[in-house]
């Protein structure tokens, strides 16, 4: 299994050349050359099986010989033993053909656990094999960070700096990132937008000299293994609502665009996944783009759904590569005019686009009264990230089932869920300190130069 770039002149890799690196040299993200492919049977096979013996049939095709089966069925079964529910992402039933998945039953509360937890794994046993040390650098608008900085604490051959807009992520997002106490580990609140802060990550890999001098690694969602593991719970939910034998629908709250990419190449190995519906909050470009073929930049307002308040979604990038039959050239272009504020995508590639996803969108009054009616009417308390899902899923309910994803758990966003039903969420047992533990911040200008010194300066301690 090889992985190219999206922009088509950085060299193909490894699947741990892939995982290791993250960006590819030529500024591109790395997908796979060949998406492997199940037949019915083998899906079929799937019911009935443990969350983690599915995630090893999955998965196990993409990774090549980077570790033998026995590794990575360790590997994954040291990543989902903290879930806090047997069944890792278990559906409950929302009415008679929608249903909710619940991603946030990991140790951070949210879906980024699912694949950052595999990654921490990956990481330290590829890392030891090598002897090697790496510098982890990510941005996040919310749960990558928390879920990063928990899977790789106290990591030997990791240093994380994890990079989020300061004031614009909930409380609990950002004491699940400031309150670990393990040296390797840093919380850097950078004064900027979640794209300015994933921009910043970018251009440290585009860095070449500050790149090979940190050994610098990413996690963020353009790290293949983090879609990877993503695809995981596609397989699971589709096959306990009966699929191979019927086809299932996924409404998926999303702002970088990973997760529901990782829908999309869940499809393409085969599940029989009739809509995607991309789920947006008022930062809409998803969703105008989706609706007019125009990707244009139209700035990032704070919303009560933090997490998905982005302009950027590098993730589109790789389903660009797709829609324009994975000529590097054509993408790479779309990006550098995405630079001075947006790109129109042409006809075919468009339509291609149209018949892999559709879309929706939710307002903060929309989102609030989601939150209200569906504790009301369903008995379930939902994050607004969620609450948006849920509010767009419901234009496109019909005869085939419709999983939602639940990608946090309410607790992560208190004010809002609290301001909208009345009822306020409390953290699980385990994390009912967390607004006792000591907070430690490094605040930092949104400056490449004063960022880059920061993590120079640390990481020679």
């Amino acid at each position: 299994m090889r992985y190219i770039s999206t922009r088509g002149t950085a060299p193909s890799l490894t699947f741990e050349e892939a995982m290791l690196t993250g960006l590819a040299r030529d500024g591109g993200l790395y997908v796979p050359q060949d998406v492997p492919t199940l037949t019915a049977a083998q899906i079929a096979k799937l019911a009935g099986k443990s969350y983690e013996d599915v995630a090893f049939e999955i998965m196990r095709p993409f990774i090549g010989d980077t570790f033998t089966d026995a590794e990575f069925r360790k590997l994954i079964g040291k990543a989902y033993a903290g879930f806090g529910h047997a069944a890792r992402a278990p559906l409950v039933q929302l009415d008679s053909n929608h249903f909710l998945l619940e991603l946030f039953h990991g140790p951070t509360l949210a879906f980024k656990d699912f694949a950052m937890q595999l990654i921490g794994q990956m990481f330290q046993s590829a890392l030891s094999r090598s002897g090697d040390r790496v510098t982890i650098v990510g941005a996040t608008s919310g749960d990558t960070g928390s879920a990063a900085i928990e899977a790789f604490r106290g990591l030997k051959a990791v240093d994380v700096f994890i990079m989020y807009p300061h004031g614009r992520v909930s409380e609990v997002q950002r004491r699940q990132m400031t309150t670990p106490t393990e040296s390797n580990v840093h919380a850097l609140a950078v004064d900027g937008d979640f794209d300015d802060c994933q921009a910043a990550v970018k251009d440290m890999f585009n860095d070449f000299a500050f790149r090979e001098d940190v050994k610098l690694a990413g996690v963020n969602s353009i790290n293949w293994g983090r879609v990877l593991a993503q695809i995981v719970y596609y397989f699971t939910a589709a096959v306990s609502l009966g699929a191979p034998y019927r086809e299932i629908s996924f409404t998926v709250p999303t702002g970088n665009f990973g997760d529901i990419f990782a829908g999309y190449i869940a499809r393409k190995m085969g599940l029989p996944i009739a809509d995607l519906i991309v789920a947006t909050n008022r930062n809409d470009i998803l969703h105008r783009t989706l609706q007019t073929g125009a990707y244009t930049k139209d700035g990032v307002e704070p919303t009560i759904s933090p997490s998905m308040d982005i302009q950027v979604s590098s993730n589109f990038e790789r389903a660009l590569f797709d829609a324009y039959d994975r000529d590097g050239a054509a993408v790479a272009g779309q990006m550098e005019d995405l630079k001075k504020g947006g790109f129109q995508i042409s006809q075919g590639a468009y339509q291609m686009l149209k018949d892999a996803f559709k879309s929706g969108r939710a307002s903060e009054d929309e989102t609030s009264a989601a939150i209200k009616s569906y504790l009301a009417l369903h008995g379930e308390l939902l994050c607004p990230h969620t609450a948006v899902g849920v509010h767009v899923a419901e234009a496109h309910l019909g005869a085939t089932p419709m999983v939602t994803l639940a990608t946090a758990h309410p607790a992560k966003f208190p004010d809002a869920v609290k301001a909208a039903s009345g009822v306020a969420a409390p953290l699980p047992p385990r994390m009912a300190d967390l607004y006792d533990r000591p907070e430690r911040i490094t605040r930092v200008a949104n400056d490449l130069t004063a960022i880059q010194a920061v993590i120079k300066e640390r990481i020679a301690h």
